[in-house]
């Protein structure tokens, strides 16, 4: 079964595998109750009737709530145990139930059997299967000899239509947990990409500024020495100080900008990956010349957070990025459909407005608007000389 570890988030390609299986679970169980619901209409004995009723009601009841655990990314251990305990209890209740049912015109005790066998997938896992296979046959042989009808059938029934179906519902089940664990992987992938990244940040700017501290720290400490006693040389010292701490700055700087700097195709590549593997039909029309370093820059940064918007914020089922280039004013258009109404200000303000200050600074503009269910993100920023 499915670890009971947080799911980080599951993307509109999982919520839609969860439906297609939940459906499918549903349709074959559901299938697999009619069969000894049957009996129920061949049963003269009213009483045997309600009885039957209720442990099939009983037994739905507990299927429903299988279904539903079964394909839920976290399950904790406590409501499984509860589960199997519900499950156990409803089957052998079925037996003097529902076993009796139609006796002689309906092998309703045989099909009982078979449904119970074909659930313990949902319930608990492939090596419930066995167990419950031996104990569900010899209660429909049983039944079968006590009532002098067909063993043979009866065994047929539940062990083929039991195996065939517990086969079935096993599958779908472990194909869900396979979506599952791809979902977790490449969520933790993500993860341990951006921490790399971070820790490669960390040591490019430990190795630039280690040096330069160590060399600051020991001449403020030779200046504060001879400060008493040479006065001249104590100033010279400082201002060697102030000087490697300005270099210093300098470099940082330098750093820290060739580490923003992006290459905007590549972002633009890998945004229509990620929301089409999210089950977005994505659009990326490029712009037809390359832009400037920081231009190409603040565009990717604004590329990041409406994507993010997208992925998070809607039930987009297409998005549109659009980068066109007129004079000096590179515009970004990024709109997709599945935005919900929201009041002012909107869950998709905090990043970009972030984002509308920075772009401001730099003479360009940001601007959102949604309508008829479509969210727009448009920004502009300036392509010449004061871009640079």
């Amino acid at each position: 079964m499915v670890a009971d570890t947080a799911m980080p988030g599951g993307g509109r390609t999982l919520s839609r595998a969860r439906a297609a299986v939940l459906v499918s679970l549903t349709a074959g169980m559901s299938a697999t109750l009619l069969m000894p619901a049957v009996g129920l209409a061949r049963e003269p004995d009213r009483w045997r009737v309600a009885g039957g009723g209720v442990g099939l009601a009983a037994f739905a009841v507990v299927l429903v709530v299988a279904l539903r655990t079964a394909v839920t990314p976290v399950r904790s251990g406590r409501s499984r145990r509860w589960l199997r305990i519900a499950y156990a209890v409803v089957a052998v209740l079925g037996v003097p139930l529902v076993a009796p049912v139609a006796v002689g015109e309906w092998p309703t005790g045989a099909w009982w059997g078979a449904a119970v066998v074909g659930a313990a997938p949902l319930v608990g896992s492939w090596r419930l299967v066995p167990p419950t296979l031996v104990a569900a046959l010899a209660v429909a042989g049983a039944v079968a000899l006590a009532n002098g009808t067909s063993a043979a059938r009866s065994l047929l029934v539940t062990a083929v239509v039991g195996v065939s179906i517990a086969a079935v519902n096993g599958f779908q089940v472990w194909f869900w947990e396979l979506l599952v664990r791809a979902e977790r992987g490449q969520a933790a992938q993500a993860r341990l990409a951006a921490a790399q990244e971070r820790l490669r940040f960390a040591a490019d700017v430990h190795d630039l500024l280690g040096h330069h501290l160590t060399v600051i720290a020991l001449k403020a400490e030779l200046a504060a020495r001879l400060a008493p006693t040479d006065a001249g040389r104590a100033g010279r010292e400082a201002a060697e100080a102030q000087r490697l701490a300005a270099s210093a700055l300098v470099e940082l700087r330098r750093t820290v900008h060739g580490y923003r700097r992006v290459d905007l195709g590549e972002q633009l590549t890998a945004m229509g990956e990620v929301l089409r593997s999210s089950g977005v039909r994505c659009t990326v029309v490029r712009p037809p010349d390359a832009l400037p370093p920081e231009a190409a820059a603040q565009l990717a940064a604004v590329l990041r957070e409406a994507g993010t918007n997208v992925l998070r914020h809607s039930r987009a089922g297409w998005c549109r990025i659009e980068i066109d280039q007129e004079d000096d004013v590179a515009r970004m258009t990024v709109t997709n459909d599945g935005a919900r109404a929201e009041p002012t200000p909107d869950r998709h303000s905090h990043g970009l407005r972030g984002l509308a200050e920075r772009l401001a600074a730099a003479g360009g503009t940001l601007r959102t608007g949604c309508a008829d269910g479509v969210f727009t993100v448009e920004a502009t920023v300036s392509t010449g000389s004061t871009a640079a």
